[in-house]
C-alpha cells in the first residue's frame, strides 16, 4: 500500500541524498526556481564561505540543505510542491527584527511571533511562495551575517 503524497512533505528517502534532479522533479519548477534563485545569491553572495552540506532529518523531517560556518546559517526545506528556508535569529537578530518590525511583511511578523523562542534563539520556517518572500528571507540571512560581495 502507497501512501499518498501531500504538498509539503518532505523528501524522505534514506538511501541516498537527493540531487538537484530530484529536487526539482519533488518541489515542482515554480518552488524549484525560488530554490535556484535563493543557492545563487547565497553563493554569489558569501563566496567560498559555506559548504552547503545535506542533512537527513528521519521520515518525518526528510533531506535539508545546511549552510553553515561556525554557526548554522540557514537550512534550505525542499518539500512536495513547496520551498521554506529556516533560519534561526538570535538574541542580535532579533533586536535587528524587532526594530524593523514595521516593515517587514505582516506573514514574517506572524511567523516570527508565533516562532517558539528557544536558549539559540527564534526558529523561523520560512515558505517561499514569491520573489517578495525570497528577498525577505535574504534581509533575514543578510541580518545574520553581512554580504561579503553584492551578489
Amino acid at each position: 500500500m502507497t501512501q499518498s503524497v501531500e504538498i509539503g512533505d518532505r523528501i524522505a528517502d534514506k538511501s541516498s541524498q537527493p540531487d538537484e534532479r530530484i529536487v526539482r522533479d519533488w518541489m515542482g519548477p515554480e518552488a524549484f526556481e525560488h530554490w535556484v534563485e535563493l543557492r545563487s545569491w547565497i553563493d554569489a553572495s558569501y563566496p567560498g564561505l559555506f559548504e552547503p552540506d545535506w542533512l537527513y532529518g528521519g521520515k518525518k523531517r526528510g533531506w535539508s540543505l545546511r549552510y553553515k560556518k561556525t554557526k548554522a546559517f540557514c537550512t534550505l526545506l525542499p518539500a512536495y510542491r513547496l520551498f521554506s528556508v529556516l533560519v534561526v535569529l538570535g538574541r542580535a537578530e532579533r533586536e535587528k527584527f524587532d526594530a524593523r518590525r514595521y516593515s517587514w511583511s505582516p506573514q514574517l511578523v506572524k511567523l516570527y511571533d508565533e516562532a517558539h523562542a528557544y536558549p539559540d534563539g527564534k526558529w523561523l520556517t520560512v515558505p517561499i511562495l514569491s520573489e517578495d518572500d525570497r528577498l525577505e528571507v535574504k534581509e533575514l540571512m543578510s541580518m545574520k551575517r553581512p554580504a561579503l560581495s553584492c551578489g
